[in-house]
């Protein structure tokens, strides 16, 4: 993308038509993959009750989805390392499109994105190189890829877009892998994760390194506040006796990160699963699905710890927040408990 500037704004020379919305989606306020009893998959919409608005297939389990800001289409990514992710029509049910990573590449399993919906930025593994690229789409041209740039690190998991509208934030993980030895991690001695501040033409703004003692804390996932502060969950890769923090919150890239001791290594059993900011309430909530633990965060420290087997997807709802976990249930605050015959994967993503 030599002129990727001036071709991202030759993008918007003419403007979507977002019709259908999300308000003919079933009144679907969060999406979550999830399992059926057979073992099928399936991308589902949960209204705020926690209730299903619409449950649409997935040819193989899935990871994090991404939901486009106007019209009523997600993107689910194949879960790590996965070639694949399925454009769907949440509106009716139908598969709109398919991104192939390209070849050499995989899919990370997020995405975000920007300039109003019209682009959708991928977090990718070249393995061949053993570094991250984040992977440029066009919604308009039916999510044709149109350019790529480093991610600044090695392993991108997640990536968010700031409230800024104009910079990316990625969680580079720092693991090298490679889709010939599957999951295992291939440089767990070396590895050194960041959080990278990108600009939506690829400049690099802004990386923040952890301390040399912290270098074996994978960040892997991401929220956003709307002051643009950038809280994140890692996950540790050496002895779990090793009593570390796995949360932090970033408030600017030119300063060091604030960590949160009470989410350890101990605690949580070296892993976070996901994390969200309720904004309105200025809380974090983490989860462990290995600890089953829900922790909630303020500006002073952890407020409150709840015990949930197998919990990990979680959201902002209302004054708190809104949880999934791989038994089934989905937990929103203010309205209560609702189980599902389904195994709630990863990730809940706010719509």
């Amino acid at each position: 993308m030599g002129t990727r500037r001036s071709f991202i704004t030759g993008l918007l020379a003419t403007g979507l038509t977002p019709n259908p919305t999300w308000a003919d989606a079933g009144g679907a306020a969060y999406i979550s993959a999830g399992m059926k009893p057979d073992g099928s998959y399936v991308l589902c919409g949960l209204r705020s009750d926690g209730s299903i608005a619409f449950g649409l297939p997935l040819p193989a389990r899935g990871h994090a989805a991404a939901a486009h800001p106007i019209l009523p289409e997600a993107v689910a990514f194949a879960r790590r390392p996965g070639t694949y992710a399925i454009v769907l029509d949440c509106s009716n049910g139908s598969a709109k499109a398919q991104l192939t990573a390209p070849a050499g590449r995989h899919f990370y399993g997020h995405g975000t994105f920007a300039l109003g919906g019209e682009l959708l930025f991928t977090t990718e593994n070249d393995y061949g190189k053993a570094r991250g690229v984040v992977g440029v789409w066009s919604v308009r041209r039916g999510y044709t890829r149109v350019g790529e740039f480093w991610s600044g690190g090695t392993g991108p998991h997640d990536i968010k877009l700031m409230p800024d509208g104009e910079t990316l934030v990625v969680a580079n993980g720092g693991i090298e892998t490679h889709p010939e030895t599957g999951r295992t991690k291939l440089n767990i001695p070396t590895m050194r994760p960041n959080l990278s501040y990108l600009s939506l033409d690829g400049s690099i703004l802004g990386q923040v390194f952890l301390a040399n003692d912290l270098r074996k804390n994978s960040i892997r996932h991401l929220a956003v506040s709307t002051d643009g502060q950038v809280a994140f969950a890692m996950q540790w890769q050496g002895d779990l006796t090793d009593d570390q923090p796995l949360l932090g919150v970033q408030r600017s890239f030119s300063q060091h990160p604030h960590l949160f001791e009470e989410a350890s290594v101990r605690e949580m059993h070296g892993y976070l699963g996901s994390i969200a900011i309720n904004s309105g309430v200025n809380q974090i909530a983490v989860t462990s699905p290995r600890s089953g633990v829900v922790q909630i965060f303020g500006k002073d420290g952890l407020h409150a710890r709840s015990n949930l087997a197998d919990v990990c997807g979680v959201a902002a709802i209302g004054n708190g927040f809104f949880v999934t976990t791989g038994t089934g249930l989905a937990r929103a605050a203010e309205f209560g408990d609702i189980n599902h015959d389904l195994a709630w994967d990863n990730h809940l993503i706010a719509i």
